[in-house]
């Protein structure tokens, strides 16, 4: 049951969150357009090729990042509830807009409120967006290996390599999630007839940001390996007759991947900073609330429109390639040999 107030005193509070709700919107409304303008890609790129894993991957990230961005939406509407309207006592919950200026002020809202509905519908919407975020980064990990996997020429030791990193790495990262679903407390509040959601984390700051220490660690080494791999081949393949096309597609793939990365670093940046102390005790403030706001567009489009970009950027190179050869000479798979590459049909 949500919080019920036509308290004037709240208002300010629906001002910044109005403000906030924009920016849910505008990151929301980016994926959905960079979908829009790449689906002509996508049908002739994805869907009327050949399957593979890479096909299936591609397609679980774009539209569960379209799915995401719509449920990204609910909470941020105003004039959308997201549970039941019921009104609730709330003669004794009396809190002015001074006092939840700080992060206690949250605490003291949210651990009175969540007595009421311990388990609402905000709280279900934000752990569906955590829950499909780490599903999401699995996928783009599973990506990348891929990608590294051929460019080190279908090394079974870099493969076992970086399966083993990531897949502790991943399995860190889903506990460090299902603990942060117990901590975080959330309620809905009926403010002047615009609903809102508010959420605290009440564990560890340092357990919260043990997921992005993780992923940060990961998207390095990648990076490294991605960086050491291209430059020893460019080394080897200026004597190569293969060597303009094999180069052209490692600076493909560099490309995608340090834009990527790039992305990854501003949003780990972000989010980071944003588990400040200074930044917590000023939790519902303009500019920390612009803060958020900011890190909400940024991850998003590093997820959503970046992500499926690494296997759309190759699929498009292919294709280029294939239109420029009489003998339809691809790197479909990007599988490449010590002494040139092969083509095996799609698989990227």
């Amino acid at each position: 049951m949500p919080f019920v107030s036509d308290d004037p005193s709240w208002w300010p509070l629906i001002n910044e969150l109005y403000g906030f709700s924009y920016f849910v919107v505008a990151a929301s409304a980016t994926v959905i357009y960079d979908w829009a303008l790449t689906f002509g890609q996508e049908f002739e790129l994805i869907w009327m090729q050949r399957w593979s894993c890479m096909t299936l991957l591609y397609i679980s990230v774009r539209y569960i990042g379209i799915l995401y961005a719509v449920i990204n939406i609910l909470p941020s509407l105003p004039s959308l509830p997201v549970t039941d309207i019921v009104s609730v006592p709330h003669q004794n919950l009396s809190f002015p807009f001074n006092n939840v200026h700080c992060y206690g002020g949250v605490s003291d809202i949210v651990g009175q409120l969540v007595g009421y509905n311990d388990r609402n519908r905000c709280h279900s919407l934000n752990s569906t967006l955590n829950w499909m975020t780490v599903i999401v980064n699995t996928m783009l990990g599973v990506i990348m290996i891929t990608r590294l996997y051929a460019m080190y020429q279908r090394s079974r030791k870099i493969l076992i390599f970086l399966v083993v990193i990531f897949v502790a790495f991943t399995i860190a990262c889903e506990v460090v999630t299902a603990i942060g679903d117990v901590y975080m407390l959330g309620e809905e509040l009926i403010l002047s007839g615009t609903y809102q959601c508010i959420y605290e984390w009440q564990g560890d700051i340092s357990l919260d940001s043990m997921s992005w220490v993780l992923y940060i660690t990961w998207e390095v080494l990648a990076l490294c390996l991605a960086v050491w791999i291209t430059v020893k081949h460019f080394r080897e393949l200026r004597r190569s007759s293969t060597g303009q096309a094999f180069g052209d597609c490692f600076m493909v793939l560099m490309k995608t991947h340090v834009l990527y990365f790039v992305s990854f670093a501003v949003v780990s940046s972000f989010q980071l900073s944003h588990y400040s102390p200074n930044l917590k005790t000023k939790a519902l403030e303009t500019g920390t609330l612009m803060y958020t706001a900011h890190l909400e567009i940024y991850s998003i489009v590093q997820m959503f429109v970046l992500g499926p970009r690494l296997i759309l950027s190759i699929r498009e190179y292919h294709a280029k390639l294939v239109d420029n050869s009489d003998a339809g000479t691809g790197i479909s798979t990007i599988a490449f040999r010590e002494h040139g590459y092969v083509s095996t049909g799609g698989d990227v």
